[in-house]
């Protein structure tokens, strides 16, 4: 090899350790702004949740305070340490924790389910308690007495109906998110999907209101963005968009619900989010891995 060639190869390898510097570095940039954008949204979960559980902490007390079954009271104050003890863990919890967030947000829904039970036994007892003293009112104090007695318990119906409204919520489970290639397979493949296939079951609840309601889902790619049409939707007093609208008849019994999303976007392996909402509420959430 003579001078001039040795120098040519120099340079050229010179040129390429300065490619893959700036390479790396971009690649550096744009991992660090996806976490960024993960924790963001992870922060917003652990609020909210820090907010529910000490509404249900709230709810507890107020129940135990209207009922004088010493049973009853004990069960519910057993619940309300339990609700207070994951509180405190949620409170220790990095929002960077992805994992014990989530873990943290299924107790959350078997809390609420047990909540439910709970309001439910205590308007049943309430309502046995209201006709008791209807009847008695009317034979000791005639109608004045006994109207006066009946707009008391309507009010405490109506704080009954408002705790109704906080276990009565939607709730997502058995969430399924995979992709599909063009021939309608199972892929893992980023490069070969043609569309995003979400699956999900919304649970049985008796004490929710039925009819149509509007089902938003968001599709949260690896780096922090949303797949959107341009569609959005409230949720704690802001616009978020949505990816997926699909407006369903819910009768309180489970119903399955299945959603596509036609990828046309050129989009990047990692891992995706998908968060379902209803009626103002996050009512599920899942990720799923693309290569």
């Amino acid at each position: 090899m003579n001078k001039k060639t040795a120098i040519i190869a120099a340079s050229v390898a010179g040129i390429i350790l300065v490619g893959l510097l700036i390479y790396m570095n971009t690649k550096m940039k744009a991992r660090q702004e996806e976490n960024e954008q993960m924790i963001e949204v992870l922060k917003m979960d652990k609020a909210e949740m820090e907010n529910e559980y000490e509404q249900f902490a709230m709810q507890y007390n107020e129940m135990m305070a209207q009922i004088n079954n010493d049973s009853l009271v004990e069960q519910l104050s057993l619940e309300q340490e339990r609700v207070q003890k994951l509180l405190a863990e949620l409170k220790q919890t990095k929002a960077e924790n992805a994992r014990e967030i989530m873990r943290l947000k299924k107790e959350l829904a078997t809390l609420r389910a047990i909540l439910k039970d709970y309001v439910m036994q205590i308007d049943s007892l309430n309502r046995e308690n209201m006709a008791l003293k209807v009847d008695n009112d009317k034979l000791r104090n005639q109608n004045q007495q006994a109207k006066e007695h009946i707009t008391t318990l309507s009010t405490q119906n109506e704080e009954l109906v408002d705790k109704v409204a906080i276990a009565s919520q939607l709730n997502a489970t058995g969430i399924s998110a995979v992709a599909h290639n063009k021939r309608g397979r199972d892929t893992d493949k980023i490069k070969k999907a043609k569309k995003f296939v979400i699956s999900f079951t919304l649970a049985r609840n008796v004490t929710t209101e039925t009819g149509m309601r509007s089902i938003y889902v968001r599709i949260a790619t690896p780096t922090g963005s949303i797949l959107t049409n341009g569609g959005t939707f409230q949720y704690e007093n802001r616009d978020l968009q949505y990816s997926i609208l699909k407006d369903v008849e819910y009768n309180g019994e489970e119903l399955p619900v299945t959603v596509y999303w036609d990828i046309a976007e050129s989009l990047s392996a990692g891992q995706y989010r998908v968060d379902i909402f209803s009626d103002g509420q996050n009512i599920g959430t899942t990720t799923f891995e693309m290569e």
